[in-house]
């Protein structure tokens, strides 16, 4: 219907869109089909906002020039396989960290440093996946869930963690430096998809869901998946090594862990084991599963695992009854699992359910003792709209909870929720807010802590459709910043995002501590141009060398603006080339680089680091490099030539 049409009837967009929406066959269709809008009349009575220019009229956002925000934001990249950082609550982009992913501009996943992180500890079939393709490393990454380590319940500033969906990797980034560290890939899993550090005393584990069930021992059944399992994988978040993985029932999802560090938890759909949406979606009820995380490492200890490629393997299934998992029932397709900020509760969103299921988590010692039932844990299950995915936290005891049909954000008190639960005659919805449209995740700054503040909101939502000028059939996505420091939800600020950045977090400013310029006493980046400059009698810091071995020649050079150190290098055709930069200034935001023309090379060299790239020299001529970060009044004369000589 054109928009003249929609004005003569008197209807909104949202609205059409959202009698549209709830017109569908039932809650699962109107998942499936992706339909936007919600009508404004609230739920239950609730009162009900709308995105007015009013919202925002005291800009309260507003980050003047010169001014920092308070807040950053990891926000994921989704398929570019990459983190954003963004400023909160200006929603500015500040930088991107890739990955997974290659990147043009640093040359992440074409330098030696990034591959050597990238490829450090992958598996020896994907090492000879990558070798059979010609291929220097995956080229690709699925980029969902970033979170922070923690200290006492709390963020410290040290990593965040992510993980690739696409190729099942976890990922650890140094927040002193913004780069990514170390990389790991996850054996035995298809799809790690859900991923949540433990916050007590401190991130001892990083839990990872394989979302996808598989057969994972020579002997299941490569075609019944009666025999196919999905892993839960513990990482040790210092080491990034694998400390041990559970075997359960059911596609695991999104998971979270407990503020006291004994229990972690992973939303399960699929328990038909069916292949397609129909079938994953016939039963009534799937479940979570709960983890004890000292009962598995006392199975560990005792031996009571398999050894599956190199893993040490509980089984944690619904049959093997160990004591190492329970098993309880939720409304079918759960999705978004969420920890309250004072420790208390567990909220697992429905998705096809119009109900978040509250878990108490002071009852899981009886469960696990055989003194309770497993759905004894449920204290709540209010039913909030049409499509709940995830719910966030304001530390007031108010919970905001996604609801992707409706294209709502809904502001619940939990107290009340355990009330009415109890048969009290108390409506726990206290605001529907839209959102547009349909949003996944959303998080309050520092809602995933015990110093959760209630400031700001931010919905991550999947569609923009009219809010943004239009750039062709490949939307951005809309992330909006919502005020939730008054009795009310306000929404502030629209933010399009590109590549289904999917999820995000947000941390006080005052967390986190990024270097200005790299430490060459840390050398952890490019200890291996260390160690070769060693072998060579090469000083890195002062070099202007050119090393021939053979046909490897090793060129080590400065960059200090407008000049590097080594202006013109020969090589024949067919030699190994390495070159070696290193950056000797010594201010913050003196960025050099090194482009080769040709070549497709390319490498960020900051301040006090070193970076390095070997090729081989295939095509005879002179071909130019030069600095490609714009560093001086003679950035365009800081050049040189590599000859190649036929």
């Amino acid at each position: 219907m054109s928009d003249d049409k929609l004005n003569q009837t008197g209807l909104s967009r949202r609205s059409f869109l959202g009698t549209a929406a709830v017109s569908g066959a039932g809650i699962a269709g109107a998942g499936l089909l992706g339909l936007a809008g919600c009508s404004n009349k609230s739920e239950g009575g609730a009162a009900s906002g709308t995105a007015g220019s009013s919202a925002a009229a005291d800009h309260s956002d507003y980050v003047g020039p010169g001014e920092l925000d308070q807040y950053y934001a990891f926000n994921s990249g989704g398929q570019s396989g990459e983190v954003r950082v963004l400023g909160v609550p200006s929603m500015r982009e500040l930088m991107r960290i890739p990955v997974f992913n290659m990147d043009s501009a640093t040359g992440w996943g074409r330098s030696n440093e990034s591959l050597n992180i990238l490829n450090g500890n992958i598996t020896p079939e994907t090492r000879k996946f990558l070798q059979d393709n010609h291929m220097r490393c995956m080229p690709n990454g699925d980029l969902h869930h970033p979170h922070m380590s923690f200290t006492d319940q709390t963020y410290d500033g040290r990593y965040v963690y992510v993980q690739d969906k696409a190729n099942n990797r976890v990922a650890r980034i140094r927040c002193d430096v913004m780069k990514t560290d170390k990389v790991v890939e996850i054996p035995n899993v298809s799809g790690v998809h859900g991923l949540r550090p433990q916050r007590y005393p401190k991130t001892g584990y990083v839990f990872a869901n394989g979302e996808h069930i598989i057969p994972i021992t020579k002997t299941d059944s490569q075609t019944d998946p009666k025999d196919w399992w999905a892993i839960y994988t513990a990482v040790d978040g210092e080491t990034m090594e694998i400390a041990w993985q559970v075997q359960v029932d059911g596609n695991l999802d999104n998971g979270d862990a407990d503020y006291q560090g004994k229990y972690s938890f992973s939303t399960c759909y699929n328990s038909e084991r069916a292949l397609d949406v129909q079938g994953a979606s016939g039963n009534e009820q799937d479940w979570v599963v709960v983890f004890n995380i000292a009962a598995i490492e006392e199975g560990i200890k005792k031996g009571d695992f398999k050894e599956i490629n190199g893993v040490k393997v509980v089984d944690g299934r619904a049959a093997a009854q160990s004591n190492y998992t329970r098993y309880i029932p939720v409304p079918n397709s759960p999705h978004g699992c969420n920890a309250s900020p004072d420790g208390n509760y567990i909220m697992l969103n429905g998705k096809l359910s119009p109900t978040v299921t509250v878990l108490d988590v002071h009852k899981l010692d009886d469960l696990f003792a055989g003194k309770i039932q497993p759905r004894d844990v449920v204290v709540a299950e209010p039913q909030l709209g049409l499509g709940p995915l995830h719910t966030a936290f304001d530390g007031r005891g108010n919970a905001y909870t996604t609801l992707f049909i409706d294209s709502q954000m809904v502001k619940w008190n939990i107290d009340k929720a355990i009330q009415a639960y109890k048969g009290e005659k108390v409506d726990p919805i206290i605001q529907k807010l839209d959102v547009h449209y349909q949003p996944g995740h959303n998080h309050t700054t520092m809602g995933e802590t015990k110093e959760a503040d209630g400031k700001w909101l931010v919905s991550l939502n999947k569609f923009s459709k009219d809010r943004f000028l239009n750039v062709g059939p490949l939307k951005p996505e809309n992330d909006q910043l919502i005020d939730i420091s008054g009795d009310e939800m306000r929404l502030v600020h629209d933010g399009p995002s590109f590549a289904e950045p999917h999820d995000m977090l947000l941390v006080a400013a005052s967390k986190v501590h990024p270097k200005q310029t790299w430490d060459r006493n840390d050398p952890w980046m490019w200890q291996a141009a260390v160690d070769q400059a060693k072998k060579d009698g090469v000083i890195l810091e002062r070099a202007a060398n050119v090393i021939r071995d053979g046909k490897k020649v090793r060129v080590y050079m400065t960059a200090v603006a407008p000049v590097f150190s080594v202006p013109q290098f020969e090589v024949n055709q067919g030699d190994e080339v390495t070159v070696y930069v290193t950056n000797m200034e010594t201010i913050e935001d003196l960025t050099h680089g090194f482009t080769l023309d040709n070549y497709g090379i390319a490498l960020e060299v900051g301040p006090q680091a070193t970076a390095s790239v070997t090729f081989t020299a295939s095509r005879p001529g002179v071909h130019w490099f030069y600095c490609q970060w714009f560093c001086h009044a003679l950035h365009m004369e800081m050049g040189g030539q590599m000859i190649v000589k036929a």
